[in-house]
């Protein structure tokens, strides 16, 4: 059995977010007087979706603003999506290569949201479906959404890679049983990546990864 599917994560694997989330950010805190935020300090926080990033830049101490401040980081955020959002190079002319598979997001970003700028960039016509975090009732490390688009699809993990570039992929990917490939030039150092079946450092090396792969299984 050959590798058929391919899921990728959003932010940090297609496309590099970290200047319009940092954006929104320090728009969202900057009414109750908090120290704005660098893009180098977003990165080293997302991944794990819009509360659990909140939740990190106010910390228990201003616990009680989550609210309002995540509904200043989405209003800002919806109208502000790909002002300086760029896709990685090498993404498109790689996907264009990758036709013959079956393709699928899943992203810790909300479902509205990845949809969106995945149409703004011109990348949604890539892939099959676009699965945010809350398109599902768990978001990864969970295997929960990778198993949502197995049923949804009707494809097996052992057909399927996972491809992203932080520790929640690999380890959604392996709760689900798919074999990962971590990117490194998204979000997370590369001691994080580890776990990953394969590692690389160009998402165009992905075409030599599949090929790895699916011979493994002839």
């Amino acid at each position: 059995m050959s590798i058929q599917f391919i899921l990728f994560d959003l932010d940090g694997t297609l496309v590099d977010t970290s200047r319009d989330i940092t954006n929104a950010l320090n728009y969202s805190l900057s009414p109750y007087g908090l120290d704005g935020i660098s893009v180098e300090a977003t990165i080293k926080v997302v991944g794990e979706g819009l509360t659990r990033l909140i939740e990190k830049v106010l910390g228990e101490e201003r616990y009680h603003l989550k609210e309002a401040v995540s509904k200043r980081f989405l209003d800002y955020y919806s109208a502000h999506l790909v002002d300086n959002s760029m896709i990685y190079p090498g993404v498109k002319e790689t996907l264009d290569m990758l036709s013959g598979y079956r393709k699928a997001v899943i992203s810790n970003k909300r479902e509205y949201l990845s949809v969106n700028l995945l149409k703004q960039l011109d990348l949604d016509r890539y892939f099959e479906l676009i699965v945010g975090s809350d398109t599902t009732p768990e978001r990864k490390p969970s295997a929960g959404p990778l198993l949502y688009v197995f049923s949804k699809l009707h494809i097996s993990p052992l057909e399927t890679l996972m491809v992203g570039d932080s520790q929640y992929d690999i380890e959604a990917g392996h709760r689900a049983g798919v074999k990962t490939v971590a990117v490194t030039y998204g979000y997370q150092e590369r001691s994080l990546l580890a776990a990953a079946d394969y590692i690389i450092d160009s998402f165009r090396d992905l075409l030599r990864i599949l090929d790895i792969a699916s011979s493994k299984f002839i």
